[in-house]
């Protein structure tokens, strides 16, 4: 009887594997669905701005193209952007742009560090911390005009206190640099607590317990809120900033009230008043304006682009 020798069964070769495609994308999915979300929230909100600021913006727009004078209403016509080049040749646009950018960063900055200081009393204070808040606010209550004329009486020779206070007799407000100053002190005054409520929320949203978690590890408090509680508060630091920033440079009221432009103190808004409302030509005004929109604009590109890539990397989205 022959012996049937078993064979071993035929090898099958394995199916080829399957080519893994990668999609590669430039943020997470979270970071998407939260874009779309935001989108969704706000679109509301940017189709009412759209219908209540779009017209405007567009006839802003047409009239900074036409030389368009109410003088000589019937030597209007098309210009293109002769405007813009008249504005932007100008030394006069310049002059003006250097003052509201040195009004601009100087008070935001203080107001920045002083909003800071009466964030961390607001956040802190065991007792009475609904007066302290309340307190701190008033400012921020107070009409504009109404906190520039106190400022201007305050600092005015004859009816004010400050150069009592000081001993001195200046006329603060006949010079460029005390005026600027007068400016910039009432600016600061008015809007501090408005930065400090935008970081108070900032501040609340930081969890104690690691910030306790820090100093158990040996930092000091310093440490710990420059290393803990300023990363956590980007966000919040980044509405504060944005916000008074694009605020602040277009400020008017103030200027209009204690100088009105005098001694080189006029802002670009109090350019495109003087254009548009004292010397009626519409064409100059308008492209003013546009100029002053097209900056608000670049600020706000600035401040997202920088602030927000930090944000992102914070989160792990990008």
């Amino acid at each position: 009887m022959t012996q049937v020798e078993e064979r071993p069964p035929p090898q099958v070769p394995p199916p080829p594997e399957r080519p893994v495609y990668t999609r590669r994308r430039g943020v997470s999915d979270r970071a998407r669905s939260e874009r779309r979300l935001g989108w969704l929230l706000c679109a509301p909100a940017a189709i009412v701005m759209l219908a209540v600021a779009g017209y405007p913006i567009a006839y802003a727009i047409y009239l900074s193209l036409q030389r368009s004078d109410l003088r000589f209403p019937n030597a209007q016509k098309f210009v293109g952007f002769d405007n813009y080049v008249s504005v932007l040749t100008a030394s006069r646009w310049w002059t003006d742009l250097q003052t509201t950018v040195v009004i601009t960063v100087i008070a935001v900055a203080f107001e920045f560090v002083i909003g800071m200081g009466l964030a961390l009393v607001m956040h802190r204070a065991l007792v009475g911390r609904g007066l302290v808040r309340t307190t701190i606010l008033v400012p921020y209550a107070i009409i504009t005009v109404v906190a520039a004329l106190a400022w201007q009486f305050a600092f005015t020779p004859g009816t004010g206190f400050v150069n009592e206070w000081l001993g001195t007799d200046r006329a603060w407000l006949t010079e460029r640099g005390t005026s600027l100053f007068v400016i910039i002190a009432t600016e600061v005054w008015k809007t501090t607590p408005f930065m400090a409520l935008l970081l108070l929320a900032g501040l609340a949203l930081v969890p104690d317990n690691l910030v306790q978690a820090a100093k158990v590890d040996g930092a000091t408090a310093f440490q710990a809120f420059r290393k803990v509680t300023l990363p956590l508060m980007k966000g919040a630091i980044l509405v504060a900033l944005l916000f008074r920033t694009l605020d602040s440079f277009r400020i008017f009221d103030t200027i209009f009230i204690q100088t009105q432009g005098a001694n080189d103190t006029e802002s670009v808004s109090i350019l495109g008043y003087n254009q548009l409302l004292n010397r009626l030509n519409l064409g100059i005004g308008s492209a003013i304006s546009v100029l002053i929109f097209i900056c608000v604009i670049i600020i706000a590109v600035i401040f997202v682009r920088v602030f927000g890539a930090n944000l992102a990397q914070q989160r792990g989205d990008a």
